[in-house]
């Protein structure tokens, strides 16, 4: 018997739709990074891009437990001297909603040109529409393995 070694021709790609409506930001973020590197699939090889696409919709309704929406801290640094820039949870919400999805499933992927093709396939709305019903997704509900844990 051969032994079976899976190549970019072999990997199927998938769509999946998430509705992040009352989630919290950790939960979602593990299991969305989860599709987007392939760890659900038979055939996961850590060297290659074997995840699927994943649209997010609902951004603007992700939830964090505790007091972290106002002490929760954004950093971004212009590469100027005294060019640190910080934003707080609730701002980045009123502004961009899908952005604090993004940055926790971008931290959650590998710090590498895998990583950043890995996030490629990420797509995330504030609303709950998106332009991505010709590719026919399939809907994911998390909120059954996101609240048992």
């Amino acid at each position: 018997m051969k032994t079976f070694v899976t190549t970019t021709a072999t990997v199927e790609r998938d769509w999946w739709v998430v509705d992040a409506q009352g989630l919290r930001l950790g939960r979602l973020a593990t299991e969305v990074a989860s599709l987007l590197k392939g760890k659900h699939k038979p055939y996961f090889a850590p060297y290659l891009d074997c995840g699927d696409h994943v649209v997010v919709v609902n951004a603007e309704k992700i939830a964090l437990s505790g007091a972290k929406a106002e002490k929760k801290v954004y950093y971004h640094h212009s590469g100027y001297p005294g060019g640190l820039r910080e934003s707080k949870f609730y701002e980045l919400m009123e502004k961009h909603p899908e952005r604090a999805v993004e940055l926790a499933i971008k931290g959650m992927l590998p710090k590498n040109r895998l990583g950043r093709q890995m996030y490629r396939k990420l797509k995330v709305y504030a609303g709950p529409n998106h332009p991505h019903a010709a590719q026919q997704p399939t809907v994911l509900d998390l909120r059954s393995r996101v609240q048992a844990q």
